[in-house]
């Protein structure tokens, strides 16, 4: 599919309305066109007639003939006043409604296509994104929107108006004298031969600055995630110096590109000023000769002055389009990737109390295998411990769970069913997922708790907050629950951020809540109370526990020890220290340092 077919399918629907605009246009360009008509009956029968020589025989010869006046007459200048003066307001008028409708379209076309990348970005994998920079997916979503969507809304507006121009002045000077259509056609073949000169060059440069602005987007977003970082660091000066440098870059991709544009432009003004100068003296030639008369001279340069300028002017929209083709050809490749974990259209449902399976599991990303061979069985209600090193698997796994990533060998399973026969929609709502890598929206504590369901009451919000050990440091804040904080939650602590991600989960109230190392920045006193809590107020739900920490999964029914991506070791903790193994090891050595002891914290982290 070509890029033009591709944006075609989001201006069809506005296709209608597009051609009433072209309607509109139409009449105000042959309003536009009777105007040097017009002007050339005024010079030719009122400002210069002479009774004893007549001029020529015109086009508007039936306005002249006394039905409004005799030549010569202020009855004549006075109703071709009123028909000029009706003739451009007419013009005006059609014009208005041309660039209403146009434009709206536009707009209409920038808000759908807007709309289509935020949701294709919500249903792409991560990994799919992963392929994608920041800097890159903003400038998709914001300036090619923009840019792209100008091809269609004014780009084939000009060119259609430029084509009826250039059409109907080509008309009209064949009827005035065929003569002056000397210099267009023989222009034309030398606008067009510059015109493929400059829009392979045009094409490269402006791929070159939409990579600069995505670099720009790309530094900035870094910036602003990782201030705290470079402020640590004390490296503003070395950012600055690398803003500095894709600014400049950018500059000098602008510079290059104004500077084609003037030869462009400059080449093209040339052509028209020929054509002009050189129309003039053939239309004095005609008059001379008795050929034409008076006025007719001022509507042929007119005619030519408008032929020379509109094909300039098709030949700088094909100039912008090559733009306005880069910024399509982003949107396109965005909005046509293929998520690596598609929907399922089905009608299946989950039920309320998944029995969960993972037969002979394994998933490989990119290149390298992250799970191999994984068997696991958990009957809803049953408590699961992952334990392993960094990159050992866990998070991988509980991923596949929720289809994050799909398995790429072996089935999950929930009550029995592939996890890929139910739509998306359905498997995610059984889980209530708390990632390790915490994020939070610039908005309210209560806003960010309530997330998944905002129209829960207060009292979940607060129950939810109570479980997760958050109410007491979140009642100290300035406004409570209603204190906005920080962009992804600037401003707390990890400990904090950790247990309104917990209650965040807690509000969500899946019959699954997995929890991803998500009391690392927790003490140990404060992890056992969210634990213990939990498991009181969510008895029958099921649990999984990714942690580095043996106290976190010590009452589990069963623990899974990985190594490399495949389970070493798997029971109860006390068969796997029992077993003196990997588990036993991590065991021995958090609990002989004291690590397990409560009382080696006297209070709550706040």
């Amino acid at each position: 599919m070509s890029t033009l077919r591709f944006g075609f399918r989001y201006w069809k629907k506005y296709l209608p309305l597009s051609l009433l605009s072209k309607g509109f246009s139409l009449i105000a360009i042959l309003c536009d066109l009777t105007i040097p008509l017009l002007s050339a009956g005024l010079l030719d029968y009122i400002i210069a007639y002479d009774p004893s020589d007549p001029p020529a025989p015109g086009m508007l010869d039936f306005l002249y003939t006394g039905r409004l006046g005799e030549p010569g007459t202020w009855q004549l200048f006075g109703s071709l006043a009123a028909i000029f003066a009706c003739v451009l307001c007419t013009r005006l008028v059609f014009l208005y409604c041309k660039n209403v409708t146009f434009q709206w379209c536009g707009l209409r076309m920038e808000c759908t296509l807007r709309e289509e990348t935020y949701a294709k970005l919500l249903s792409l994998d991560g990994e799919t994104i992963a392929r994608y920079n920041m800097g890159e997916l903003l400038t998709t979503m914001n300036r090619d929107t923009i840019i792209f969507k100008e091809m269609y809304s004014r780009i084939f507006m000009n060119i259609f108006d430029s084509c009826v121009v250039i059409a109907v002045s080509i008309t009209l000077l064949a009827v005035l004298d065929t003569y002056l259509l000397i210099l267009p056609l023989l222009l034309t073949p030398f606008i067009v031969v510059a015109l493929v000169c400059y829009l392979r060059r045009a094409r490269k440069l402006f791929a070159a600055i939409r990579e600069g602005y995505s670099a720009i987007n790309l530094d900035v977003q870094e910036n602003v995630d990782a201030v705290r970082i470079v402020r640590s660091f004390a490296a503003e000066e070395e950012e600055v110096r690398k803003f500095d440098k894709c600014n400049e870059n950018v500059r000098n991709l602008s510079c290059r590109e104004v500077r084609l544009s003037a030869k462009f432009n400059s080449v093209f003004l040339a052509f028209q000023q020929v054509g002009y100068v050189g129309t003039v003296v053939l239309a004095v030639l005609l008059v001379l000769s008795g050929d034409i008369a008076l006025g007719a001279l001022t509507a042929a340069t007119t005619y030519v002055t408008k032929i020379i300028s509109h094909i300039t002017q098709i030949s700088r929209s094909f100039f912008m389009m090559q733009n306005q083709l880069v910024s399509g050809g982003r949107l396109k490749r965005f909005l046509t990737e293929q998520s690596a974990v598609p929907d399922c259209p089905s009608a299946l449902v989950c039920s309320p109390r998944p029995h969960i399976q993972l037969k002979d599991v394994s998933f490989t990303l990119g290149e390298k295998q992250v799970l191999k061979h994984i068997s696991l069985d958990v009957p809803y209600g049953r408590k699961v411990g992952l334990m392993g090193g960094t990159g050992s698997g866990k998070s991988a796994l509980l991923k596949l769970l929720s289809r994050i990533f799909d398995a790429t060998a072996g089935e999950v399973l929930i009550d029995g069913k592939d996890i890929r026969d139910y739509p998306l929609e359905q498997v995610r709502k059984e889980y209530s997922y708390v990632f390790q890598d915490v994020f939070l929206f610039s908005n309210t504590v209560d806003a960010n708790v309530a997330f998944a369901r905002p129209d829960c009451t207060e009292d979940d919000v607060t129950r939810a907050a109570q479980i997760a050990q958050a109410d007491r440091f979140v009642e100290k804040l300035p406004d409570g629950y209603q204190t906005i904080i920080g962009e992804r939650g600037m401003g707390l602590s990890g400990g904090q951020k950790q247990r309104i991600s917990i209650a965040r989960a807690l509000v969500k109230g899946s019959p699954v809540l997995i929890l991803d190392d998500a009391s690392s920045a927790l003490d140990m006193a404060t992890e056992k109370r969210v634990l213990a809590a939990i498991k009181q107020h969510c008895p029958d739900n099921t649990l999984f526990i990714a942690t580095h920490r043996v106290s976190s999964v010590m009452d589990c029914d069963e623990i899974l020890f990985l190594r490399d991506g495949e389970v070493v070791e798997r029971g109860t903790a006390q068969q796997l220290i029992a077993l003196d193994g990997a588990f036993a090891a991590i065991w021995k050595l958090q609990t002989s340092d004291g690590q397990l002891d409560d009382s080696s914290y006297g209070a709550e982290e706040e």
